[in-house]
């Protein structure tokens, strides 16, 4: 057959057609190659009691999920493990930290440590509560993990002297093992009308939202964002 008679067959590119495509191609992945890859989402581990288990709130509304939805709506790609325990003491929680952590896949970037209030409620010496806090930070601490300790006031009921031994729990671990602090967990809730469910202890959903916004300072700083 004459070489100057030639078909196109519908849906293939002739020759032309062909040298362009590659040249778009070639062009294609070397842009590509010149983007910056995504950043890697932030792991939060956010490990207390009830408070941040989110008790007596439906999915979405506790602490770990509004947390998470925050720092999303800032830019931040993070991830925010909610394990939280209902009832949980600083011993409880000192208890299962590790196996905790085991259970994770990756490390956290940062630990969120709320833990004392039940100790509190109970009336148990708060000097039992600092070992088991300062147990908890030391391995968080030897494993290379950054910690923001949520802090906890006693109760004026428990007597002057209580609350001096409790209240000065959060400041001093803080100062010794170099960690953030955020002073009251249930700073602008305790106290505050429509910031609790029934029980008037556990905050509801809008009481959780003034949490997040006053924590949310010191948690993107402890992921490195500003």
């Amino acid at each position: 057959m004459s070489s100057r008679w030639r078909f196109r067959v519908k849906g293939f590119p002739t020759a032309y057609g062909a040298r362009r495509l590659l040249v778009h191609a070639a062009a294609f992945f070397a842009l590509a190659g010149a983007v910056p890859a995504v950043a890697a989402e932030k792991l939060v581990l956010a490990f207390g009691d009830s408070l941040t288990a989110g008790y007596g709130l439906k999915p979405g509304q506790g602490f770990a999920d509004q947390l998470q939805a925050a720092l999303r709506r800032d830019g931040i790609a993070a991830r925010v493990h909610n394990a939280g325990v209902s009832g949980d003491t600083t011993a409880g929680g000192k208890a299962r930290l590790g196996w905790v952590l085991t259970g994770l896949k990756l490390k956290p970037d940062l630990a969120i440590v709320e833990l004392g209030a039940n100790d509190m409620l109970r009336g148990l010496p708060p000097e039992q509560a600092r070992a088991n806090l300062e147990a908890i930070l030391a391995e968080l601490q030897r494993r290379k993990i950054p910690v923001l300790l949520a802090g906890m006031l006693a109760s004026p009921n428990l007597g002057a002297d209580y609350r001096r031994r409790f209240d000065s729990i959060y400041p001093a671990l803080a100062r010794r093992y170099n960690v953030r602090l955020y002073p009251f967990f249930l700073n602008g809730v305790t106290g505050q009308p429509g910031m609790h469910i029934g029980d008037r202890m556990h905050p509801n959903m809008r009481g959780v939202a003034v949490i997040v916004k006053g924590i949310l300072p010191q948690v993107k700083a402890g992921l490195g964002a500003k």
